[in-house]
């Protein structure tokens, strides 16, 4: 069976339907990113009317100072967090709503529903909610006899950052999930049913491994989040304290290029997180991805 091809008549036609898309990316990615660049090997005041070229001693002064290294930390544990909690979570009540036949549309739209609310939203919510005064959760931890005070406590502050950051992604990975278990077909878990699997046995044999690709994309956009789109988050609830206990690198790229004034560190933070990503993407994809079954 032949399949028709699209012929454009006009040769400048397909530039400008992707000319658009083209515009943006230069002017909202390619542009910036560029500009951020150079600005990494600057040095200039506070006010911009002095600009030294420096070469690579913004990036060599980054690895020699140790708010830098412990940020990188505190991005590794806040990102590994958000993408564990958030895609097992997400998993579960994915496979939770393809058991539920009367009311699977109510609890698919609830479950739907936090992915419309803004990262700082998110963030206030929480915040209110683990506010150590007047938070619902805070009193609650304290009638079971748990101190809970992330104004203060390192960890606890970790602990809500984490948990809001999860909240606002679990309905992203939920849609995914849904979406790649309807698709697996009944018939095979009705033969592992035939040769005697249980319902748990079945799901990690069989429907698991079927939906492995989607997992594995939700892992890669997960970790990208947590490290890229989370600043809303971050700011709104500890904005990066007690004693920069929260202080992950994007929102220590905020820090110290908007409030310290520090703009080539901050451009050099900006290149490197930038470079991070995409090589943990890359890495991903050429290796990860073989063990992932198609």
């Amino acid at each position: 069976m032949q399949t028709k091809r699209t012929v454009f008549p006009n040769k400048v036609l397909p530039y400008l339907l992707i000319a658009p898309q083209l515009l943006i990316t230069v002017v909202f990615f390619l542009w910036p990113a560029a500009t951020a660049f150079w600005q990494s090997f600057l040095r200039q005041d506070a006010f911009g009317f002095k600009t030294n070229f420096v070469w690579f001693q913004n990036y060599r002064r980054l690895f020699a100072d140790p708010l830098y290294m412990d940020a990188f930390g505190h991005t590794l544990i806040f990102a590994v967090s958000v993408t564990v909690l958030s895609t097992m979570i997400a998993l579960t009540l994915a496979a939770a709503a393809m058991r539920v036949l009367r009311t699977s549309r109510i609890y698919s739209t609830l479950l739907i529903w936090p992915y419309a609310v803004a990262p700082a939203i998110a963030g206030i919510l929480w915040w209110f909610m683990f506010n150590p005064s007047i938070g619902i959760v805070a009193y609650t931890l304290r009638s079971m006899g748990i101190s809970w005070n992330h104004l203060i406590n390192p960890d606890n502050a970790m602990v809500l950052i984490v948990i809001a950051a999860t909240w606002k992604q679990i309905s992203y990975n939920f849609l995914f999930f849904l979406a790649a278990l309807q698709s697996v077909p009944r018939s095979l878990q009705e033969a592992g049913a035939i040769d005697g699997a249980g319902p748990v046995k079945r799901f990690w044999t069989i429907v698991f491994p079927l939906i492995s690709p989607t997992t594995f994309y939700l892992v890669v956009i997960n970790i990208v989040y947590a490290m890229f789109d989370t600043f809303g988050i971050v700011h709104a609830t500890t904005q990066g304290g007690p004693a920069r206990a929260t202080e992950i690198l994007v929102y220590k790229v905020y820090f110290d290029g908007f409030i310290g004034l520090n703009l080539g560190s901050s451009a050099a933070q900006s290149v490197i997180l930038m470079v991070i990503v995409v090589a943990l993407t890359a890495v991903q994809f050429r290796f990860v991805e073989r063990r992932v079954q198609y």
